[in-house]
């Protein structure tokens, strides 16, 4: 149901294509490379060995891990529609 000079599909497309680039970061922010740490690098409180064992490459407690989780991060979304109603957002 694509209007205008689209071809048939064009939403669906759109659709597929801002889910799959969301799916991508997800899995990009989640990756963690390298040695965990012993201690946080924020606090310095020591990082249990279950915590390093789950999450290869730790560097946060949980504390730390869930205030920085917690705190908003305004990001630039992409207008994939153009429509003026997602540009008063």
């Amino acid at each position: 149901m694509a209007g205008g000079w689209a071809r048939d599909g064009a939403v669906s497309e759109q659709i597929e294509a801002t889910i799959s680039d969301e799916l991508q970061r997800m899995k990009a922010r989640k990756t963690l490379v390298g040695e965990s740490l012993t201690h946080c690098a924020e606090c310095e409180e020591e990082i249990p060995q279950k915590r390093r064992e789950a999450i290869p490459g730790v560097k946060l407690c949980i504390e730390c891990q869930e205030e920085r989780d917690g705190a908003f991060k305004a990001r630039g979304g992409i207008n994939r529609r153009g429509s003026k109603d997602s540009q008063l957002k």
